[in-house]
C-alpha cells in the first residue's frame, strides 16, 4: 500500500486537472461513482479498484499527451476523482 500511495503522491498532471479532481473528491460516493467510472457492477476491494483506475488513468494520460482525438477530459477527471477517493478510503 505504501508504494501505491507514493505512486499517487508523485503523479504529475496539469494543475487544473488535479485541482478539479481535488474538488470533486469531496463529493465522492464509492457505491455509485465507482460503478459508473469502472463501468462495472462488480464489487472490488479498494486496492483492486485502485489498480484498475491507475491503468485507465495511464491510458487517458497517454491520449492527452499524444493529442489523441479519442481523449476525453471529463472521463480523465472522473477517473482521477475515483483514484483519489479510493486512496483516501484506503488510508482510513
Amino acid at each position: 500500500m505504501t508504494d501505491l500511495m507514493t505512486f499517487l503522491q508523485n503523479l504529475r498532471r496539469p494543475s487544473l486537472l488535479i485541482d478539479a479532481a481535488r474538488f470533486g473528491v469531496k463529493h465522492y460516493k464509492r457505491g455509485k461513482y465507482l460503478r459508473q467510472v469502472l463501468r462495472s457492477d462488480a464489487v472490488l476491494s479498494h486496492g483492486a479498484a485502485l489498480a484498475k483506475l491507475i491503468s485507465a488513468e495511464a491510458e487517458l494520460e497517454d491520449q492527452r499527451k499524444t493529442g489523441d482525438v479519442a481523449y476525453n477530459c471529463r472521463r480523465h477527471l472522473e477517473v482521477l476523482i475515483a483514484m483519489m477517493g479510493e486512496a483516501e478510503l484506503m488510508q482510513n
